[in-house]
């Protein structure tokens, strides 16, 4: 049974640690449920509430959420999906700033600086780094993987992510590709 106390994280967790416990809250949350959007807007309040336990720069993560693809226009673009924190930009073309690149790219993009990122969208003034992860999955059964959604966290601090990071977003990625109905 889905509890609110899933989103409570022991006032010393390591990042590490923290990480952990959205992996196994969000496998936890999944068992018995496809559908996307529910799976995404647990995963976001996990990761909100994950960061927001932990010391700076963590603590200083000021949008954390999803894009997914958009099927309807005839050129790839993403649109926005559930997450924490300000209004966003509803959608993003692939290949348009930090969101979009990952997304082409199908490749994670840890940035330390937001402002020296070629075309970085700025919905947030206050965002100074990001990390964008794709989430990849075989959505027809030819054994590619297509981008299907973005895992996107903003920090208001400089240099705000980094290789742990990345490895368990990378997780929180193949965790969510397999566990939603795309």
């Amino acid at each position: 049974m889905v509890h609110a106390d899933a989103s409570n994280f022991a006032d010393d967790v390591t990042k590490d640690d923290a990480y952990e416990q959205v992996l196994l809250q969000t496998e936890g949350l999944c068992t018995g449920q496809r559908n996307w959007v529910c799976n995404l807007a647990n995963a976001a309040s996990l990761l909100w509430h994950a960061y927001k336990s932990l010391p700076a720069p963590s603590k200083d993560v000021n949008w954390a959420g999803f894009y997914v693809l958009d099927k309807s226009p005839s050129n790839p673009q993403l649109i926005l999906g559930p997450f924490q924190g300000k209004v966003a930009c509803q959608t993003i073309d692939f290949g348009r700033g930090v969101c979009g690149t990952a997304a082409s790219s199908k490749q994670t993009q840890l940035v330390a600086d937001v402002d020296q990122f070629p075309g970085h969208i700025a919905c947030d003034g206050d965002s100074r780094s990001e990390i964008v992860v794709p989430i990849l999955a075989d959505t027809d059964g030819s054994g590619e993987k297509k981008v299907v959604a973005i895992i996107d966290v903003d920090c208001a601090s400089l240099n705000g992510f980094d290789e742990l990071d990345k490895k368990h977003l990378e997780e929180l990625a193949e965790l969510l590709a397999k566990s939603c109905d795309w």
